[in-house]
């Protein structure tokens, strides 16, 4: 009996330990986009880099590890920049920024976020290339660039996210893209955004 509890304790010590460093790493990560934007509004005022774990902020969800899965600051009035450490939220499923006056480029780091289900970035002042490595997001079903000031072409690693991984929805409409996106048959892809040349007459 007595090796069973111990057992038990053990178990518990090592799930607290595992829970206290994830939301550690996760709430560095969250404070460094944190200090890198403004926020008259007062929406990040709950992110308190003194607690233990982000979990208790508010826009943030995390799972029944203390681990972060949402971010929700669709918006927000927010302005500043990305950070590379949002890529540092190995269980991030949804990133909801859109609406807000971010600007500066899309970090590459965003692509080591594997588990990402929908990122969504439109309607800001992003600008520079979609990186290429938003090709390794396998899981992502929706990636809404919309009305940004990107530029370049469209990655063919995304292209391959089309018909290969479980992408539903693209939208880069109304950024300064150049290039087209070549047709697909995949079953589900319910939206493909025509990329237009930025000097062309829009209809």
């Amino acid at each position: 009996m007595r090796s069973s509890t111990s057992s038990f304790v053990i178990i518990v010590v090592v799930s607290l330990a595992i829970a206290i460093v994830n939301g550690n790493s996760e709430g560095d990560a969250l404070n460094a986009f944190k200090a890198s934007v403004m926020d008259p509004n007062n929406v990040l005022q709950s992110w308190d880099p003194t607690l233990v774990n982000p979990c208790t902020w508010f826009h943030v969800t995390c799972n029944i590890e203390n681990s972060v899965t949402r971010v929700d600051l669709g918006n927000a009035g927010l302005s500043g920049t990305l950070v590379p450490q949002l890529g540092l939220l190995p269980n991030l499923q949804y990133l909801e920024l859109f609406g807000n006056h971010l600007s500066g480029r899309i970090p590459a780091e965003l692509g080591n976020l594997t588990r990402l289900v929908s990122l969504d970035l439109y309607s800001n002042q992003l600008t520079g290339l979609i990186p290429a490595e938003l090709g390794n997001l396998r899981l992502l079903r929706f990636l809404r660039l919309n009305n940004n000031k990107l530029s370049g072409n469209l990655p063919d690693s995304i292209i391959l996210l089309i018909n290969h991984g479980q992408l539903q929805i693209l939208n880069v409409a109304d950024n300064k893209l150049a290039g087209t996106v070549r047709a697909t048959n995949k079953t589900g892809f319910t939206i493909t955004t025509i990329i237009q040349d930025p000097k062309a007459p829009k209809a």
